[in-house]
């Protein structure tokens, strides 16, 4: 006996050590309690103002008391609980009806038992007090529903903050297992030979690992968007829907670039013209354009820039150079976008050869790379940079336009930057 007693000082003492509000807030709820029950023993010999008056005293000194120990109990509960899958939204919420009905339950019970001494209060006869009244009954059920509603506020505030706690774990877990990913994928690239094979290998193996906990995180925060939050929760849920949103966008343009990289991929020739195409992107961008602070001039040839090829690739081509262009210009630049038609002799006769789109820019940074480094994936060439791009868009460039049977080049001149395009009229078979 003695020893297990000794055991349990052990394990208490620690306990309190850790959680030492407990100890206040429960001499507050002894306290309390204490207060109440001298007017409850003694309510036929006090006046109504008296007892109205330990009453309120008694809830001043139940009321913290009450909030310090509830919450800290509910942490003490939950503070190790964690998910048992990635639908931690739906188990907390489960978790949280659990919580609501033994709360209510408890509040009804306390509510009961205040009325019914209301009740008794009532329909007793008075025997010679000298102060006969009701005021401690109402003081009762009072006093059980102002607690009943500061435990439920002090709940809804703890589920919230457990729920923001569980959305930042979910988060950053979900960002290490795509860090872990891409530099699994950056030190594979760098060590073993590019063949078609180990980029097919690489999309199959890498791509559940990527896009599982992303469609999982997307989806239950539109979820979370259903359900009624508070604004600062609200404002939580927007910040990593917008983050989510962005690593969508890196996803799909690692996985456009490793498909086209190995060649898998289904293309669609369609005849279309160049010039309409340069038009059409600059109606699609216009807003960010204009707010770019930059003047974009356009030099497009009066030429037949008419060719056959993959539409939706090529656009991709020209809309990467144009976002490149506004994210890594000099702020109040002019930036050239030109289309002309390569001329090539035949019997000394000239003749049409490949289209060529130009976009010429004045760099907002030292240019200190070559060609072959800034067309790298994960490359960047402002290294300063970290929150636009992914390093990933003049790669998707120069694999697109190999895959259309293009080329790609980029020329450097001290601050000018000179991505070229070329395409021939029809794309090769393949």
């Amino acid at each position: 006996m003695d020893t297990k007693w000794k055991n349990m000082i052990r394990q208490i003492v620690p306990f309190l050590k850790r959680n030492w509000q407990l100890i206040p807030g429960a001499a507050m709820i002894i306290s309390a309690l204490l207060i109440i029950y001298g007017m409850l023993a003694y309510q036929g010999y006090r006046p109504t103002g008296e007892s109205i008056l330990i009453g309120i005293i008694g809830n001043l000194c139940l009321a913290p008391g009450m909030v310090i120990v509830v919450w800290k109990t509910l942490q003490v509960k939950y503070e190790n609980w964690v998910p048992e899958d990635e639908n931690f939204y739906e188990q907390w919420k489960e978790t949280g009806k659990k919580l609501d009905r033994i709360f209510i339950i408890a509040g009804a019970a306390g509510t009961l038992a205040a009325y019914g001494y209301l009740m008794l209060l009532i329909n007793s006869y008075n025997y010679g007090n000298w102060y006969w009244n009701y005021a401690a009954g109402y003081m009762m059920v009072f006093t059980v529903l102002l607690q009943f509603i500061l435990c439920q506020t002090v709940l809804n505030r703890f589920k919230n903050q457990k729920l923001e706690l569980l959305m930042d774990q979910m988060e950053q877990l979900n960002q290490r297992r795509l860090d872990v990913a891409l530099e699994i994928e950056k030190k594979s690239l760098e060590k073993v030979s590019r063949s078609d094979q180990l980029r097919i290998d690489l999309i199959t193996n890498v791509s559940h690992d990527l896009k599982t906990p992303l469609t999982s995180m997307v989806g239950y925060l539109e979820l979370i968007r259903k359900e009624e939050l508070s604004d600062v929760v609200r404002d939580y849920v927007e910040v990593i829907s917008e983050r989510a949103e962005k690593l969508k966008e890196m996803v799909n343009s690692l996985f456009s670039l490793a498909k086209a990289s190995s060649g898998n991929v289904e293309l669609h020739p369609e005849k279309f013209e160049l010039n309409r195409m340069i038009e059409q992107i600059f109606a699609d961008m216009d807003d960010q354009i204009r707010g770019s602070g930059m003047e974009f001039v356009t030099r497009l040839t009066q030429e037949d820039t008419e060719l056959i090829s993959d539409n939706s690739y090529f656009y991709r081509i020209c809309q990467n150079l144009m976002e490149n262009a506004l994210k890594y210009s000099a702020r109040g630049t002019r930036v050239f976008v030109s289309t002309y038609v390569k001329t090539v002799d035949s019997q000394d006769t000239p003749q049409q050869g490949d289209l060529c789109l130009e976009i010429t820019n004045t760099s907002g940074y030292p240019m200190d790379f070559t060609k072959e480094d800034i067309v790298e994936r994960f490359a960047r060439g402002d290294k300063a940079r970290s929150s636009d791009g992914n390093g990933l868009g003049l790669a998707i460039v120069s694999t697109y336009a190999r895959a259309l049977g293009g080329e790609f080049d980029i020329k450097i001149d001290c601050d000018q930057f000179k991505a070229c395009v070329t395409m021939p009229r029809k794309m090769p078979k393949a």
